[in-house]
């Protein structure tokens, strides 16, 4: 069968089942963020070992996403993330039913799991299936897809845990993703030009190796840790911030989460500061608007924490771009692996960053998760000069050995 290509009723159908299976699989991830709070009053707990609900989940998803992208390659593509979002889905629901935390965060640990079917598969799905001509357009609408679903996912669980209870929010959310499963069953096409392969941990392994031996690939996969690791140590602890230092109401404090529309808009934005002073230069731009959004939010009152959040989610959202983008430039074979790698890191920074985060929220308050944040962002910034670094040589090193 020929090539899925753009304005045809399969590029319309391919594109919204995996739109939907973005917005389930980020929905699912982040729906627990905006309920650390009431899983501190629910299960008295700290707001350090809440947000282990998150940060448990994170990094069995990175980790697992090795091992899924592998599976697929000898059990097929759409039925590995078939099975992938009806599991998840399910265990959705039964967390609505955990009795404590301690089964809540089991539950979220095997959401990890699941939901690695659908990322490590995703990209790999429509390199195969779709012309290239109308590739870069099925990526952005399914990345589109996980900024949906990770906005959604925080307003929507926040929201109905303040109308009812965290049990009614991840129900829902359950529910939802139950029917995004069957649609995305149903309108995404079987492969057509998939091929299965054995499976063999020999050559993942020696793929993985070249990558980890790759110095501006290695210092790629530690600005994505810190990249989302900050991110996730914001959004974990602003609901605390303005719900005890400035009794915000929860229902008010959920339209924080809306803040991630911005994401949308930030990497085309970002894109044309790419074009004028290049990727290197736009990174350290990233990193420093951090930092300045996080000392904004450092000055007292409600609106100087929005405006500082805005100003790290844009940044975020950019910098995730173009470090992501660099990875695929960079890893010269074994693209899928380098990417994976990335993504491995991009979610332990969130786990990382966000429970470390609560240590320092728990000693000195909102000022510790800022400390946290602008130390990730000052060993950002030494990692983007040994990344122009080390491709400066590789890039002399290349040339002399074709003279």
């Amino acid at each position: 069968m020929d090539y899925i290509r753009e304005g045809t009723s399969s590029f319309k159908k391919v594109n919204l089942a995996l739109f939907i299976a973005g917005v389930n699989t980020f929905a699912i991830l982040y729906c627990v963020q905006p309920l650390l709070e009431p899983f501190t009053r629910e299960f008295a707990v700290s707001p350090s070992v809440s947000s282990l609900a998150l940060s448990v989940t994170t990094i069995f998803l990175a980790v697992s996403m090795l091992v899924m992208g592998s599976l697929s390659e000898v059990w097929g593509r759409k039925g590995v993330m078939v099975v992938a979002m009806f599991a998840s889905s399910f265990l959705c629901l039964a967390s609505a039913f955990a009795p404590d935390f301690y089964t809540l965060l089991l539950l979220r640990l095997v959401i990890g799991i699941t939901l690695a079917g659908v990322p490590s598969i995703a990209m790999a799905y429509l390199g195969e299936e779709m012309a290239k001509s109308s590739l870069a357009k099925a990526i952005g609408i399914y990345i589109s897809g996980n900024a949906f679903g990770a906005m959604a996912g925080r307003f929507l669980a926040g929201s109905l845990a303040d109308l009812f209870n965290w049990q009614t929010a991840l129900f829902a959310i359950g529910m939802i993703s139950l029917a995004a499963a069957i649609a995305f069953y149903y309108l995404l096409r079987p492969s057509q030009h998939f091929q299965a392969k054995n499976l063999h941990f020999g050559e993942l392994s020696r793929a993985l190796g070249v990558h980890l031996k790759s110095k501006p690939l290695l210092s790629l996969f530690g600005l994505g840790f810190l990249l989302l690791g900050s991110n996730v140590a914001l959004y974990n602890f602003i609901g605390f911030e303005l719900i005890n230092r400035y009794q915000v109401e929860a229902v008010y404090v959920n339209g924080v989460y809306l803040l991630f529309i911005i994401g949308m808009f930030s990497s085309v934005l970002i894109g044309r500061l790419v074009a004028r002073i290049g990727q290197v230069y736009s990174l350290y731009t990233v990193f420093l608007l951090i930092s300045c959004g996080t000392i904004v939010s450092l000055m007292d009152g409600v609106g100087f924490k929005i405006i500082g959040l805005a100003l790290t989610t844009f940044s975020f959202f950019g910098g995730h771009s173009i470090a992501s983008s660099l990875v695929s430039r960079m890893a010269m074979a074994n693209k899928a692996q380098a990417s994976s790698l990335y993504l491995l890191m991009y979610y332990a920074g969130s786990s990382v960053g966000g429970t470390l985060a609560g240590v320092f929220w728990g000693q000195i308050g909102w000022a510790g998760v800022v400390i946290v944040v602008n130390g990730f962002m000052v060993i950002g910034i030494g990692l983007i000069r040994w990344f122009s670094k080390t491709t400066r040589l590789e890039i002399e090193q290349d040339k002399a050995s074709s003279v």
